[in-house]
């Protein structure tokens, strides 16, 4: 077992910052150094908006993203589109689409997908309040903007199962070549999604 290098404090930043995804033990320890070294501009602020952020963050009763009021910010906003329902898998993923610009409608987050593997069953996940949702007569459309993986493929269709009696469209997003891919790159998966959603030119 490797020798603890700093006291126990340090070591228990270096504990925390390496259960962050992406980051392992090297990269934590040169996390909590930069910290360290720049305490006073970087670790003592950083401190206290994670500590606000443990006082004021909650989970939005209606569509399931974070923020510091429920309903949060997009669902409160009158300028949405209230017909179309976009539905991801976590939060990140809202936060990606809202980056992009490209949507101003409302979400709704799962809080995961279907993984038979991991455990995650329907009763897991917030299906039942997507339903409910959904049948808001206001809603026209559901669109799935779920990961084109097995797990999520299989969640879409349960999805689109779950909510087939309301007789709404339902759209996913198109799977294919990116904006810059080159086609020498790309995966055998990639290429024939791409080529069975070709579109005029």
């Amino acid at each position: 077992m490797p020798q603890a290098v700093a006291g126990p404090e340090i070591e228990r930043l270096i504990q925390l910052l390496a259960r962050m995804p992406g980051l392992g033990p090297r990269s934590a320890r040169r996390a909590a150094l930069q910290l360290i070294k720049k305490r006073d501009t970087l670790l003592a602020p950083l401190a206290d908006a994670m500590r606000v952020a443990v006082e004021r963050i909650v989970v939005c009763r209606e569509c399931g993203n974070v923020d510091t009021c429920d309903p949060c910010t997009i669902c409160s906003d009158p300028k949405r589109d209230p017909t179309v329902l976009v539905v991801v898998e976590d939060v990140s993923d809202l936060w990606a689409l809202e980056r992009s610009g490209a949507v101003q409608a409302r979400y709704h987050v799962l809080g995961g997908v279907l993984s038979a593997l991991d455990g995650v069953r329907p009763e897991h996940l917030n299906i039942a309040s997507l339903a409910e949702r959904a049948a808001n007569p206001e809603v026209t459309e559901i669109i799935i903007a779920l990961n084109a993986t097995v797990d999520g493929q299989t969640t879409a269709h349960y999805v689109t199962d779950a909510i087939k009696a309301l007789g709404l469209k339902v759209t996913r997003l198109a799977h294919g070549v990116p904006v810059g891919g080159e086609l020498d790159y790309l995966d055998e998966g990639t290429l024939t999604a791409a080529i069975r959603s070709r579109t005029a030119f």
